[in-house]
């Protein structure tokens, strides 16, 4: 029997070490686990074998946080031959990075860093997806950034930037609803309206996460992304909006720290396929 590849629109949740043992023992009712690339660049070990065991039930999507496509430098060959690697040997339904970059003359940075959205950027944005592309073998993913700033010199707004990569590359898109909320109170923009602009019909995977409140340092409130906290609830009202738009899709619950017990994330993705079978049902 051939391994599940398609990822269907339902919840899944992120794989984590800590649930290796309790996923393949209580084989919990989830549609997909998505896998951080970087953490399986090795050619073996425990974290191999597990993630093999899992992916003869389950279909992977494979996000990439290391790639810095929105970087100023070449794309990294031995990177770039390892995501390769890992796309052929566990085939995931589907294969994304970030709208960020990462790297510079010191190396690796550990954070996503935003860009200026202009035409020298879209050049080398889509020159780099243009690579990924032709070298893996298939479609990446490009998903949204969540902004702190915005710079004077951008001549696009994000949602149309985003658009023309889609145009120039014919990349598909990972539409994290959490990144629009954080932005959208971060630079005092309208979600809704955000959601609007997108290209909607190129998403093919949703990202909800947590994040927490913190202040600058002039004092203001400011959202910081984090994925250590349940998703809240006007992210939720931000993805079922946007689902009555979509239709359902692939979506996942991001947890990176304080990972909780296996059930409570599984318990987040069944929520969120409650909001799309309302949804659903409501447009019918």
């Amino acid at each position: 029997m051939s391994r599940p590849n398609k990822i269907p629109s339902c919840g899944g949740i992120g794989l984590k070490g800590e649930h290796y043992k309790a996923i393949l023992e209580a084989k919990p009712d989830l549609g997909f686990f998505e896998i951080h690339a970087e953490n399986y660049m090795g050619e073996g070990g425990l974290p191999h074998a597990y993630l093999t065991a899992i992916r003869e039930t389950y279909p992977l999507s494979l996000h990439c946080v290391g790639l810095s496509i929105g970087g100023a430098k070449p794309l990294d060959q031995t990177h770039l031959a390892r995501l390769k690697s890992l796309n052929d040997r566990y085939e995931p339904g589907l294969f994304s990075e970030h709208l960020a970059w990462s790297t510079h003359d010191v190396g690796y940075l550990s954070d996503l860093l935003p860009l200026p959205y202009n035409e020298k950027t879209l050049a080398h944005v889509c020159a780099h997806i243009d690579e990924t592309q032709n070298y893996v073998g298939r479609q990446i993913l490009l998903e949204n950034p969540s902004s702190y700033l915005t710079f004077t010199d951008s001549t696009f707004d994000e949602a149309d930037f985003i658009s023309e990569v889609v145009r120039r590359t014919g990349c598909g898109l990972l539409l994290d609803i959490n990144n629009v909320y954080i932005s959208a109170h971060n630079i005092n923009i309208s979600a809704q309206a955000y959601i609007a602009a997108y290209p909607l019909r190129y998403v093919q995977e949703i990202h909800l996460a947590g994040h927490t409140m913190s202040l600058d340092d002039a004092g203001q409130p400011v959202i910081i992304d984090d994925h250590a906290s349940p998703v809240v609830e006007g992210v939720w009202d931000l993805f079922a909006s946007t689902i009555a738009r979509t239709g359902p899709l692939p979506t996942l619950i991001e947890r990176d720290d304080n990972v909780p017990a296996l059930q409570e994330l599984v318990d987040e993705a069944h929520f969120a396929n409650g909001i799309m079978q309302r949804q659903t049902a409501g447009a019918a």
